[in-house]
C-alpha cells in the first residue's frame, strides 16, 4: 500500500510539470501528438479525482438519500458482522484456494495499476479513443478510491475479523497502519470493483455487466472468507466503488468525445435499501 501512495504522489508531481493550459479548446484538436495527449490524459487523472472528492458539495436531495440508504445499509450489517463471520467458519475451508488467490492479488495495488496501465497504455499507442479513455477512467478512479481508502483506514482504525477481539473494537487516528486494525474500508474491494464497474460501462447487455460485477465482487468475498474483513467493509466498499467511477465518468464526459452515459444518463445505475425484521437486502437495477 505505501508503493500505493508513492506512486500517486509521483503521478501528481508529474501531471503538475507537464499540464497543458487551455485544455478546453486543446481537447478538440484531432491533430494533437501522442505526448500531448498523454499529458492532457494526465491532468483529467487528477481532474477526476478532485472532481469525486468535491462532489458532496454539490448533492441535491437524490444524492444526500443515496448517501443514507449506504449509511444505513453500513450500520444495519455492521450488527450482523460477527455473525456472518460465524457463519462463514462452517464451509471457508471448501473455497478452491486458486480463487482465494485470485481474490487477494486482483485487488492488490500493484496489480491494479499493471492492469489499468496497460489498458490505458494500448488505447494510447493504437489510437482506439474508447479504450483510452477506459484507460483513464479506471486510473483516475483507482487513484481517487486507493488514497480515499487510505486514509480513511488509518482514521477508524477498525480491528480485523482475524484480530479475534470482535467487529466492535476500534483503535483510530494513526498515521502509520497498525496491523490487523486497518479493516474498514476495504482496499482489495474498492480497487476490484472499482475496475470492474468502469470496464462494464463499455457493454449494454445486462448479462454481461452482471458478469464483470460478479468477477470484480470475488475480491471482496475473498477478504470476508479469508477474515481479513467485515461483510460491512465490503458492503461500503463497493457502494464507494460505485459513486466514485460514476462521478469521474460524467466528469471525462465533458473532456472526451467518447461518452458511456449518453444512452443511460436518464435512468443510470439504481438500487433501493430494503430493511426488515431480521434481514437486509439492496434491489439493483443497472
Amino acid at each position: 500500500m505505501k508503493k500505493f501512495l508513492i506512486i500517486t504522489v509521483c503521478l501528481f508531481v508529474f501531471y503538475s510539470s507537464f499540464s497543458q493550459d487551455n485544455t478546453s479548446d486543446f481537447k478538440l484538436n484531432k491533430d494533437r501528438n501522442l505526448w500531448q495527449k498523454f499529458t492532457y490524459d494526465i491532468e483529467n487523472i487528477f481532474g477526476g479525482m478532485g472532481h469525486a472528492y468535491t462532489r458532496p458539495l454539490h448533492w441535491e436531495k437524490k444524492q444526500w438519500n443515496n448517501f443514507l440508504y449506504v449509511a444505513g445499509g453500513t450500520t444495519a450489517l455492521y450488527f450482523v458482522d460477527s455473525k456472518v463471520d460465524r457463519w462463514a467458519n462452517g464451509w471457508r475451508g471448501d473455497v478452491p484456494r486458486w480463487l482465494a488467490d485470485y481474490g487477494n492479488e486482483y485487488g492488490s495495488p500493484n496489480r491494479n495499476y499493471l492492469v489499468t496501465g496497460a489498458v490505458y497504455l494500448t488505447g494510447l499507442f493504437t489510437k482506439d479513443e474508447k479504450l483510452r479513455r477506459t484507460g483513464v477512467l479506471l486510473v483516475s478512479s483507482a487513484s481517487a478510491a486507493g488514497l480515499f481508502q487510505q486514509v480513511t483506514k488509518r482514521i477508524v482504525g477498525r480491528a480485523r475479523p482475524r484480530a479475534n477481539v470482535g467487529s466492535d473494537v476500534f483503535d483510530p487516528f494513526h498515521i502509520d497502519r497498525v496491523k490487523d486494525y486497518d479493516s474498514f474500508p476495504s482496499g482489495h474491494t474498492i480497487l476490484g470493483f472499482t475496475n470492474a464497474y468502469a470496464i462494464a460501462k463499455q457493454f449494454k447487455n445486462p448479462w454481461v455487466k452482471a458478469g464483470i460485477y460478479t468477477v470484480g465482487a470475488i475480491p471482496g468475498f475473498i477478504r470476508i472468507v479469508d477474515r481479513f474483513h467485515w461483510i460491512s467493509d465490503v458492503a461500503f466498499s463497493i457502494a464507494t466503488s460505485i459513486f466514485i467511477v460514476e462521478a469521474i465518468d460524467k466528469y471525462l464526459d465533458k473532456k472526451y468525445d467518447q461518452k458511456y452515459n449518453e444512452i443511460t444518463q436518464k435512468s443510470n445505475f439504481e438500487w433501493d435499501l430494503q430493511l426488515g425484521l431480521g434481514r437486509v437486502g439492496v434491489v439493483v437495477r443497472f
